[in-house]
């Protein structure tokens, strides 16, 4: 008799445990697959973790296995307990990263189709030429398979050559002059060979240098290492062939991208090198599409995984290289629970399935790079572009000035005269601003009241398209008013900039000149960023207009200018990482012009030209803002120096947020008193309102500690990790450590 052990599919820690059931005779289990069990008066489903032969007491039995294999392989079940214990939440929570969201609960199933095919018979000749006084439909099946590849074809194929053969298929099979199979579809992503891309170009000396670093450690199964290369220095090359390396060796390989948006891009240049043997994983995908690439990766049909964060947990066996590209994104950090960060999790799978990590950027995050000059990542180096092309040429523009020259346009006189020398070439433009919408907010000129959303605490953006104003927090829309609900003024204006109003002005001073905008509000389709990024590299439009999501990674060789439309605009956010995330922004915004032959030139507008961040962009100089910027969070006390953990608590009602956040307060208090000795660990502990109090209806309040970024402040954490897991009365409370922002 034999008995296993299942986590159940409840996210709760009260069954975060292991239960026995017995194994009915004659069904065949193994750990890490999916089965249907009771649990009370439910059936649930689980996870096998393991096998054992004798159990004590009477269990029940297992009712059925999902499939017919093992969902999770071994290192995935290990690397799902591990995650569960680093962020203190049940098995199951974690389990649940490991598969496809609609494997649970059987809500997407392999796709079959049915197969029409000629018998091989001898007599289907004469057969046809009988049947075509008797049953022309039928005669007809029989010619159309006749001359069908293989002499097959899908029935859907045969209804479109003979409508209505239904009847008529099911005569000839009687007849036993063709047959009816039913055969597994994968439903594969979208993908459009490009012979250009498949093209193997020559190493550069740097490139060469740095695989001769990695290919070592791919052959041993070690090393972490962070690849700083400036834009168009050829990161994605040594990608390429650090991949080959490793698939030469028999091994796999994942390729994350931080932005769907890149995603078509890395997919192309991988689908052309290595083919089927490239799979994507992302959520653009529809449910079949991501259902059958991770069924094919499971099956070891794909070698190669690309895609955005979640294809860390891609089950690859043999792993190995992992490699993050623009690893400074904060999008690679999960914010819902169980929250993870893809960089910490590759870290853990590169170690325990004895792979080669690397992180590369051309502004490589503060955390990564002090790591690298501490010595706990190896640093590689792609100091100049490919065939030592120039960076571009960065000019620096004071709006200030711009406004006492009585220019009060979105577009700097030196930003306009670049934009018509590089039309009149030929050539493209990029114009980045990181707002959507047409103005960022709508305020009265009378009394100086904004219109604000009334579910969150934050301003409308009206959008032109519409006609309607909306809230980028929950999606809340309404018609513009025509006077102040305050002081029944009519002088409402608009007021900011966002990509809608840079389109418009675009039209209206280059109005022959086609543009597209890329920004959320035009990618919501599933392929409307690979239908976007082809246009434009079709040529099809000269000037792209885009958020953040065309700010990084995308190569366009005819794009000679880039215009970053209010540079600091994200020095005013608040979060510590703010000058960090304007020098990432407009260095590798800057660094999509002048990729190929023709030089490049970037105007970057800003009424802060003085901040080191703008400084150090404008001159690429990634040392010495990191220099800077180090400096400054040293002085402050801010992470990679600390840690900062905060519990977030939302509610409807304000006396349920009032009470939970005074209790959570009162609670991390009397812990610390009763654990002195955590008080070096502590540098500060604050109750206190977020900058944004009110999103989606939903009241906000914060209890922030910041610690000494050290294992001995483990206790600390583990401690808010409970308390966010307590069911407080009328609010949720969520814990957010180093959060991506602080509002």
């Amino acid at each position: 008799m034999a008995f296993c052990e299942v986590i159940v599919d409840i996210v709760h820690e009260n069954v975060d445990r292991r239960f026995t059931y017995r194994v009915p005779d004659g069904m065949l289990l193994t750990p890490g697959m999916r089965v249907l069990v009771p649990f009370g008066p439910r059936k649930v489903e689980g996870y096998v973790i393991s096998l054992v032969d004798r159990c004590d007491i009477r269990c029940r039995d297992v009712i059925r296995p999902l499939e017919d294999y093992p969902a999770l392989l071994p290192h995935m079940m290990r690397l799902a307990v591990e995650l569960s214990r680093r962020a203190h939440c049940p098995l199951a929570e974690t389990l649940r990263l490991m598969i496809p969201a609609q494997m649970r609960g059987e809500r997407v199933r392999p796709k079959e189709q049915e197969i029409v095919s000629l018998r091989a018979d001898a007599h289907v000749i004469d057969s046809l030429t009988a049947a075509l006084r008797r049953a022309p439909k039928q005669a007809q099946i029989l010619r159309v398979l006749s001359e069908a590849p293989d002499h097959a074809l899908p029935m859907e194929s045969l209804r479109q050559a003979v409508p209505d053969c239904r009847a008529a298929v099911n005569a000839l099979c009687k007849k036993q002059m063709i047959s009816v199979s039913r055969t597994e579809v994968l439903r594969r992503p979208a993908y459009t060979p490009d012979a250009a891309l498949a093209a193997e170009p020559q190493l550069t000396p740097a490139q060469k240098a740095v695989l001769d670093e990695l290919h070592p450690a791919l052959q041993a199964g070690t090393g972490s290492f962070l690849l700083y290369g400036v834009t168009g220095s050829g990161k994605t090359e040594v990608y390429i062939r650090a991949v080959q390396d490793a698939l030469a060796r028999g091994r796999t390989a994942i390729v994350l991208v931080p932005e769907i948006a890149l995603t078509p891009q890395m997919v192309d240049w991988f689908k052309a090198r290595f083919g089927q043997s490239a799979a994507v994983l992302h959520s653009r995908l529809s449910v079949g599409q991501r259902f059958d690439e991770w069924r094919r990766i499971r099956r070891g049909e794909a070698r190669v995984v690309v895609g955005a964060r979640s294809a860390i947990f891609a089950p690859l066996e043999n792993l190995g290289i992992i490699i993050i590209d623009e690893e400074h994104e904060q999008s690679y950090i999960s914010d819902r629970s169980p929250r993870y960060d893809a960089r910490e999790v590759a870290r853990i799978r590169c170690e325990g399935e004895g792979a080669t990590l690397l992180l590369a950027s051309a502004t490589p995050s503060m955390r990564s790079f002090a790591l690298a000059q501490r010595g706990d990542l190896t640093l590689l180096e792609l100091p100049t572009r490919v065939h030592n092309r120039p960076l571009p040429e960065v000019h620096l523009i004071d709006m200030r000035e711009e406004l006492e020259m009585g220019n009060h346009t979105i577009f700097s006189g030196p930003l306009m005269e670049g934009l018509q020398r590089c039309l009149d070439g030929g050539h493209q433009a990029i114009l980045f601003v990181n707002r959507r919408g047409f103005s960022t907010f709508v305020s009265c000129r009378s009394c100086g009241y904004i219109v604000k959303c009334p579910n969150c605490d934050v301003s409308m953006t009206y959008h032109q398209d519409g006609e309607t104003m909306q809230c980028h927090y929950c999606g809340h829309r309404e018609a513009p008013p025509s006077v102040c609900p305050a002081c029944h003024s009519r002088y409402i204006r608009y007021f900011g900039t966002g990509t809608q109003k840079v389109e418009a002005e675009m039209r209206r001073y280059f109005p022959n000149v086609p543009t597209l905008r890329m920004d959320n509000d035009t990618t919501r389709t599933r392929d409307a960023h690979h239908e976007i990024l082809g246009r434009f590299r079709r040529q099809e439009a000269r000037v792209l207009i885009g958020t953040q999501m065309i700010a990084k990674g995308l190569d366009f060789p005819n794009v000679t200018l880039v215009g970053v439309i209010a540079a600091d605009a994200t020095l005013g956010l608040p979060d510590y990482r703010a000058s960090e995330r304007t020098f990432q922004l407009i260095t590798q915004v800057a660094g999509r012009a002048g990729r190929a032959e023709s030089p490049g030139e970037v105007f970057v507008q800003t009424y802060n030209p003085d901040h080191y961040s703008i400084q150090s962009a404008a001159r690429q100089d990634f040392r010495a803002f990191y220099e800077q910027e180090m400096q400054r969070r040293r002085r402050q006390l801010f992470p990679p120096f600390t840690q900062i953990c905060r519990l977030l608590i939302e509610s409807e009602r304000a006396d349920a947020l009032e009470s939970t956040a005074q209790s959570l307060a009162e609670q991390m208090d009397a812990f610390m008193l009763r654990h002195p000795e955590l008080g070096r660990q502590l540098i500060s502990l604050r109750s206190l309102e977020p900058p944004i109090r009110m999103i989606r209806k939903k009241l906000r309040w914060q209890v922030v500690a910041k610690l000494i970024d050290v294992p001995a402040s483990e206790p600390v954490v583990a401690k808010m990790t409970e308390l966010s897991r307590i069911e407080w009365p009328g609010a949720q409370v969520y814990l957010e450590i180093n959060p991506s922002d602080m509002v």
